[in-house]
């Protein structure tokens, strides 16, 4: 007999004895795990189907063992910003060794009662001026461009230049290349900011043909001489 599961998100087909690495579990090592999400069963030309899972199906699981998985390097870069990043991350698994398979009598685990918290007392209501309701209303659905598009300007300087106040196209277009390299100065890196205003003006003026021609050409933001 051998059956599809599901065990911590994941699915699996499982036999009898088959030891396999799932997702970190919470039970102890030597703990028995049960698993009452039996989406298939079969056994030899006999399927049945779940839907999603068989009704009294599971499965019972020996934990043998908690450990992690092979580092996988994540290595994230765009063309033309200056951005680079580099994580490595190991999964956290268990690896379990299936016990039985059984087609029926299943317990199937109780649903977890949500906890209510405890009723607060409201508030006594504040008095709003009436001019206050559509100010908050206009900043909520007020946006940006994205600086982004400018050459030379990544994630973290569109940032910092956002929280300065310069959150358009035109904004940074009036903006002298000197004021932009004062409020960028703590970004790490060397950026040349002599033709952003530039830039954001073509992007403001809906140039964007004219823009990523002089981009395609431009070599990190400098025109070569």
């Amino acid at each position: 007999m051998y059956a599809i599961v599901e065990i911590a998100g994941q699915q699996f087909k499982i036999e009898k004895d088959q030891k396999l690495f799932v997702h970190r579990l919470q039970e102890d090592e030597g703990a028995t795990v049960s698993i009452d999400k039996v989406l298939l069963l079969g056994n030899d030309n006999d399927i049945t189907l779940g839907a999603p899972a068989i009704e009294g199906a599971f499965a019972e699981a020996k934990v043998l063992g908690h450990l992690k998985g092979d580092k996988v390097i994540v290595f994230k870069k765009k063309r033309r910003k200056g951005y680079r990043k580099k994580n490595g991350h190991r999964q956290s698994l268990t690896e379990i060794q299936i016990s039985s398979i059984s087609a029926s009598g299943g317990k199937k685990s109780a649903p977890k009662a949500e906890k209510k918290a405890p009723a607060k007392k409201a508030a006594p209501a504040k008095e709003v001026a009436p001019a206050a309701a559509p100010k908050a209303a206009k900043k909520s659905t007020s946006k940006g461009d994205d600086l982004k598009k400018i050459e030379g300007i990544g994630p973290k300087i569109a940032s910092t230049l956002n929280e300065a106040g310069i959150t358009t196209f035109a904004e940074l277009a009036k903006t002298d290349a000197a004021k932009i390299s004062e409020i960028i100065a703590d970004v790490r890196g060397n950026h040349v900011t002599d033709s952003w205003p530039m830039q954001a003006q073509m992007a403001a003026d809906g140039k964007w043909d004219e823009l990523k021609k002089w981009q395609d050409e431009a070599d990190g933001g400098v025109m070569p001489s």
